[in-house]
C-alpha cells in the first residue's frame, strides 16, 4: 500500500538406504482415529470436499496421511492445509507443518476441489482405515516436502465452478467496503479515526511497524500526525476504535505498507508476530489483522502466525489481505499461497489493482491494462478461478488524484467491474466464465485521499455495493 511520510513438524519420513529409494511406513495410528469426509459444495460438474482427521484415542498423533482413490474422469484440483501426491486415481494427503500434531480429542482438516461427480473410495488413514481399525498395508507412496505445484493456468478458464460456500456467519456485510486509514501526516487531509465516513465498513488502520524483534510489530498514535490534528493522543485513539465499532464498523491493524519491514521467515519470527499483533488487539480493541507487506512474504511462517493468531482471539477475528497484482499471478508463490493456505480462516484479500502496469488475466492470453475495467476483471478472475471464495475477493482501487502512482480510475469504473464479476454485465472486452454473485466488494486507498476528493469513491462505490446480489 502506498504511503509517504517523514519517517513442527517436519514432513520427512525416513528414506531407507536402500537399492532404489524406499520410503518407511508410518507408524499406525492409536486406535480412535479418523478421517471422515464431507462434500461442502456442489456444482454438478465439479464439488468442494473436506476431510477431518480427528484423534479419539488417548495419546498424540504426531503426523499423517490420508489417501483414497477418485473414478475415473474425477480429479484434483485446488488443495490447501495438506500437501499432495497423486499415483494415477490414488490420492495422498499429508499434513503441513503446522496441522501435524493433534491432541487426544483434537482434529484438524483439509480441503480440496474436485471435477467430476465422484467421490473418495478406499480411504485409508495412514494405511488404516479411515473409519478406525487395523492397518492391511503401509501406505507406500512417498511424502513430499515441496509446496503444491498447480501452476498458473496456461490456456482457458476452466469450466467447473469455484468454490461457493457461503461467507463464514458473522457482522459483516456481504459485500462491503474497506477503506485505509492514515496514521501519518501526508498531503492528504488528516482525520481523527471517528471522523471516518460512514460509508465504510471496516477501516484498516495504516501501519503498524516493525520492531527490533524480528517478526514483531509496534503501533502508536503516529507524532506528526498528532501535531497535525492539534493533538491527538493513543487513549483518543483508543477512544475512537470503540466509537466505530459502536456504529456497526470494524477496525483493523494493518502490517506493513510500502515501506515497511516487517519480516517474518521462520518459527521465532511467526511466534513475535502471533503475539504482537495480539496484545495490540488487546490494547486498542482491532477486531482483526491486514497483511500489507510488499517487500516480501514469506507464506509457510506468515501462515503460522496468522493461524496462532486466530486460535488465540477466536472465529471473530478478521484476516484481510492487501497484496500487489504481481503477489496474485502465481498460486504456487508469495500471497496466492498463503491465501490459499488459510482459506478456512481468511475473510478477504483485496489486490491493489494499481501501480502495477499491464498484467495477464485469468485467461493467460493478453496483459490487460491498468485502469481499465478489463484489467480489474481479469485479474479478480485469476484469484477466483483458483481456489479463493467469491467472498473473499474485493477489488482495491486507489480513491483519486495524489493515490496512487497508476491505475487511478473512476468510481464508476470500479462499479462496473463489480457488475461484470456479479452479474456478467457492464464488462469490457473481456468477459470472466462465469459470475461471481457472492463478489465481496471493494477497498480503497485511502480514506484520506478519498476525503480529499470529495468523497466520491465511498459515496459512488458504497450504495452500489447494495445493488448486487
Amino acid at each position: 500500500m502506498k504511503r509517504s511520510r517523514s519517517l513442527v513438524l517436519s514432513l520427512v519420513t525416513a528414506l531407507a538406504a536402500t537399492l532404489g529409494a524406499a520410503w518407511v511406513a508410518l507408524p499406525a495410528f492409536a486406535a480412535g482415529a479418523t478421517a471422515t469426509f464431507v462434500k461442502t459444495a456442489d456444482w454438478g460438474t465439479g464439488w468442494e470436499g473436506r476431510y477431518t482427521v480427528s484423534n479419539g484415542g488417548g495419546s498424540a498423533i504426531s503426523g499423517w496421511t490420508v489417501a483414497f482413490d477418485l473414478p475415473a474422469g474425477t480429479t484434483v484440483g485446488t488443495y490447501w492445509d495438506a500437501l499432495l501426491t497423486s499415483a494415477g486415481q490414488r490420492h495422498t494427503f499429508t499434513n503441513r507443518s503446522w496441522n501435524g500434531v493433534i491432541a487426544p480429542g483434537a482434529s484438524v482438516s483439509f480441503g480440496f476441489i474436485a471435477t467430476g461427480s465422484g467421490t473418495p473410495v478406499n480411504c485409508a488413514l495412514n494405511g488404516a482405515p479411515c473409519g478406525g481399525g487395523t492397518p492391511t498395508t503401509p501406505p507406500t507412496t512417498p511424502p513430499t516436502t515441496a509446496p503444491p505445484t498447480t501452476a498458473p493456468p496456461t490456456t482457458a478458464p476452466p469450466t467447473t465452478a469455484p468454490p461457493t460456500s457461503p461467507p463464514p456467519t458473522g457482522s459483516l456485510p456481504r459485500h462491503l467496503l474497506t477503506g485505509y486509514w492514515h496514521n501519518f501526516d501526508n498531503p492528504a487531509v488528516e482525520l481523527r479515526l471517528r471522523d471516518v465516513p460512514h460509508e465504510y465498513d471496516v477501516v484498516a488502520v495504516a501501519f503498524a511497524d516493525a520492531t527490533a524483534t524480528p517478526g514483531a510489530v509496534a503501533f502508536a498514535v503516529d507524532p506528526g500526525l498528532s501535531a497535525a490534528l492539534g493533538g491527538y493522543s493513543d487513549a483518543d485513539f483508543r477512544a475512537d476504535v470503540q466509537t466505530l465499532r459502536s456504529r456497526g464498523k470494524k477496525v483493523i491493524i494493518s502490517v506493513g505498507g510500502e515501506t515497511g519491514r516487517v519480516a517474518v521467515n521462520d518459527a521465532a519470527s511467526a511466534v513475535a508476530f502471533a503475539d504482537s499483533v495480539h496484545g495490540l488487539i488487546q490494547r486498542y480493541g482491532f477486531d482483526g489483522v491486514d497483511i500489507d507487506l510488499e517487500n516480501g512474504l514469506n507464506p509457510t511462517y506468515m501462515g503460522q502466525a496468522l493461524r496462532s493468531l486466530r486460535a488465540r482471539v477466536g472465529a471473530g477475528l478478521i484476516i484481510t489481505m492487501a497484496p500487489q497484482t504481481i503477489d496474485m499471478q502465481n498460486p504456487t508463490t508469495s500471497y496466492f499461497k498463503l491465501a490459499l493456505d488459510i482459506r478456512d480462516i481468511l475473510t478477504v484479500v483485496h489486490t491493489q489493482y494499481y501501480n502495477s502496469g499491464a498484467m495477464l488475466g485469468c485467461d493467460q492470453r493478453a496483459a490487460y491494462p491498468q485502469g481499465t475495467v478489463n484489467f480489474i476483471v481479469a485479474l479478480a478472475c485469476l484469484q477466483l478461478e483458483n481456489g479463493l471464495r467469491p467472498d473473499q475477493v474485493a477489488l482495491g482501487l486507489p480513491a483519486g488524484a495524489g493515490a496512487a502512482g497508476g491505475g487511478i480510475v473512476a468510481p464508476s469504473v470500479v462499479n462496473a467491474a463489480l457488475d461484470c464479476l456479479a452479474r456478467g454485465v457492464n464488462c469490457g472486452s473481456f468477459r470472466p466464465p462465469r459470475t461471481y454473485p457472492g463478489i465481496r466488494g471493494a477497498m480503497t486507498w485511502s480514506v484520506n485521499w478519498d476525503v480529499s476528493n470529495g468523497n466520491g469513491f465511498a459515496r459512488t462505490v458504497k450504495p452500489h455495493l447494495a445493488t448486487l446480489p
